[in-house]
């Protein structure tokens, strides 16, 4: 791949321009919005110029609604080699495309299953997909050279090509993106009108639990309109779930004890079945998660702690495997939680109180 054009320079097509233009493709821009295009080129993606002939690749990232549309005029116009698209539904722009009497031989959907809770070009970096799964759905119309090309556009934005069938892939994101956006702002919605009080004891729990709440709901209802089937059935299936533990917690109020083991049941069983979904979540490189230690430190709120820290446990011979940061409400401070093997903690704890550091259990 020597060109392409990317159509749409919010934050997936300007990461994916980015990433490409660092890898000497040369990347022409275009959007409705002429001036998205223009930040995208201001910040190194590209070029806005249109190209003067057809480009090798041609990457449509629009929004669900309205890929097929700009899908159809691009490839009437023939201003490329092969055509690729990233929403993040499959299923829907094929069948539109194919009712639209279009080869589509030329064409493979794709989506890189990654993202951040800012939009548009300006959240854009070129490291956005690094190691994160992208999916492939070609079909046995596609173009050999087609795939070849999606397959050269995954490994130069550093990011992991996984090939499935388009409508086993849009139950499979309404699973693991659609559904829990939609129960996070569930979640998130119950703090719009709470107390003051309340809110100002938010941890890192409810934090987690609300980040990608965040999103921008305009882009978030183009994403669900586009896959309502089976981000419904799978609510329905959690409206279940939610109507079975609330009448547990009803019977854990009961003052028959028959009632309240009853109760106590069905919360356990709730709780040991999150227990057994979430161990299959992929840890750290798509291996089967691993049990980490937590090493917890005390920081203020200053430059440079975090870089000491990384700094102090390297020179310590201990890898931190993942990180997380809870803020301290209302002060200048926040514990760090640095998960490590479990041998390595030992280590790492003396390391760290050699160098001065304030640990907690």
């Amino acid at each position: 791949m020597r060109t392409a054009l990317v159509l749409g320079t919010g934050l997936i097509g300007t990461s994916a321009a980015l990433a490409l233009t660092q890898r000497g493709v040369v990347v022409h821009l275009a959007d409705h919005d002429p001036e998205q295009a223009r930040t995208a080129a201001a910040l190194g993606a590209g070029t806005d110029e249109a190209p003067a002939g057809p480009v090798d690749l041609a990457l449509v990232a629009a929004p669900p609604a309205h890929v097929a549309a700009v899908l159809a005029d691009a490839m009437g116009r023939g201003l490329a080699r092969g055509y690729v698209d990233v929403a993040s539904v499959k299923g829907g722009p094929r069948r539109e495309l194919e009712a639209r009497g279009l080869d589509l031989s030329s064409y493979i959907g794709t989506h890189p299953m990654s993202g951040r809770e800012k939009s548009g070009p300006l959240a854009a970096t070129a490291d956005l997909f690094e190691g994160r799964p992208w999916v492939l759905t070609p079909t046995r119309d596609t173009d050999t050279e087609v795939l070849n090309l999606a397959l050269e556009l995954v490994s130069h934005c550093r990011a992991v090509p996984v090939v499935m069938d388009a409508d086993a892939h849009d139950r499979a994101v309404a699973l693991v993106s659609h559904m829990p956006h939609l129960v996070s702002s569930l979640v998130a919605a119950r703090l719009e009108n709470a107390e003051e009080a309340a809110v100002r004891l938010c941890g890192q729990g409810i934090r987690d639990v609300t980040r990608i709440a965040a999103s921008d709901p305009r882009m978030w209802i183009d994403i669900l309109s586009a896959n309502p089937g089976p981000v419904a059935d799978l609510l329905a299936d959690v409206s279940t779930d939610l109507d079975d533990t609330v009448r547990a917690l009803r019977a854990l109020q009961s003052s028959d004890e028959a009632k309240r083991r009853e109760g106590s049941a069905g919360i356990e069983d709730v709780l040991r079945r999150g227990n057994a979904g979430q161990v299959r979540v992929p840890g750290k490189h798509g291996s089967a998660p691993r049990v980490y230690e937590v090493v917890a430190v005390l920081i203020d709120d200053q430059p440079g702690q975090l870089a000491r820290i990384f700094a102090d446990a390297g020179q310590a011979g201990v890898n931190v495997e993942d990180v997380r940061i809870e803020h301290a409400t209302g002060q200048q401070a926040g514990l760090v939680q640095l998960m490590v093997e479990p041998k390595a903690v030992p280590v790492l704890t003396a390391a760290l109180r050699e160098r001065g550091w304030a640990l907690r259990q």
